[in-house]
């Protein structure tokens, strides 16, 4: 058995779990505070963790010193969250866990005797609590190349980080060019986006000729509709978050990325990274009603096959052979029959 923990902000870390856990035959247990909803598959058991963010659960010293993210002296939604990943871990003594993000969860169950499989997330990552995640992870997936984006955090230590490229629910689907329309997709995710409704009126407005369509991406649900979106456009509208850039990645659709402020500066540091490889065009930060028709139009320019230097087409299958190596190199648990 392999566990997985889903961070519970947005959909996307849910997203990409449910692709890896489709991608190998290993029993995967998904541990996360979201609900499983009416199909928990391809997960073959869900833990549902309590949450540790009420308003009871603040505590005080939240980083401990600085030694870690977020771990809040006195909070029982954090105690009674620790102990049932801990409790998983006692009587189902997994082969691996992979967690996708939390340096607390990675430390917790490194010191249960269980090698973590760290999921890299991209910006500036050389603070003190990512440097023991990263340090004590067995494997690190990065879902990006190196080619394009190889920050030090994924470097260190040497030799153990996996560049899987993006990945996506849509690989292996077959893509088509488009050539001379004027279809704008934007793709707004389940965790927000720096574009409001009345922005993308306001670039609507600026640039007759381009029709805009706006569409939420909501996680595992409603694929079909996002991919029949993605191949119906011209030019794709979207923030720089992981889950959204696979998806636009996997189409090979030419891309206009306005990052969103987040923590330790991911979302920049992705859409820099992807502007500097000639992949997508990336303004800075929300680009004004007058600058949408020169952003359009570089990017229809530009294209969308450089994706292909972001996405192998195949990272969710990557991903799962890297966690498989893991699993397979550890011992199984003495004293107990170990699951597949």
């Amino acid at each position: 058995m392999i566990g997985y923990y889903v961070h519970h902000h947005g959909l996307g870390h849910l997203t990409r779990a449910r692709s890896v856990a489709a991608a190998t035959d290993v029993p995967v247990t998904a541990l996360t505070s979201l609900s499983p909803g009416p199909d928990p598959e391809p997960f073959a058991r869900w833990v549902e963790l309590p949450r540790d963010d009420g308003a009871g659960d603040l505590g005080d010293d939240p980083d401990a010193g600085g030694a870690l993210h977020w771990a809040p002296r006195g909070s029982a939604g954090y105690a009674a969250r620790m102990a049932r990943l801990a409790e998983w871990v006692r009587d189902t003594r997994p082969r691996a866990v992979v967690v996708d993000a939390s340096v607390e969860v990675a430390v917790m169950v490194r010191l249960l005797g269980v090698p973590v499989i760290v999921m890299a997330a991209p910006g500036t990552r050389d603070d003190e609590p990512h440097r023991l995640a990263y340090r004590t992870a067995t494997r690190i997936l990065a879902p990006w190349t190196a080619a394009v984006m190889d920050p030090p955090h994924t470097r260190v230590p040497a030799g153990r980080t996996t560049y899987c490229g993006a990945i996506s629910r849509f690989d292996g689907r077959a893509t088509s060019e488009r050539a001379g329309g004027r279809e704008v997709l934007v793709l707004i995710g389940a965790g927000g986006s720096a574009l409001r409704p009345d922005d993308v009126d306001a670039a609507r407005a600026a640039t007759p000729g381009w029709t805009w369509r706006t569409l939420g991406v909501d996680g595992w649900a409603g694929g079909d509709e996002v991919w029949s979106a993605l191949r119906a456009c011209d030019v794709v509208v979207c923030h720089g978050g992981q889950n959204a850039l696979a998806e636009v990645a996997a189409a090979r659709r030419p891309a206009v990325v306005v990052p969103q402020h987040r923590p330790f500066g991911e979302q920049h540091a992705t859409a820099a990274a992807l502007g500097a490889a000639g992949i997508a065009v990336a303004p800075p930060d929300a680009p004004t009603p007058g600058e949408w028709p020169a952003l359009l139009e570089r990017a229809r320019a530009l294209g969308g096959r450089g994706w292909a230097r972001w996405s192998h087409g195949d990272g969710a299958r990557r991903a799962a052979a890297a966690i498989e190596a893991v699993a397979a190199d550890t011992p199984a648990p003495a004293g107990r029959a170990a699951a597949a």
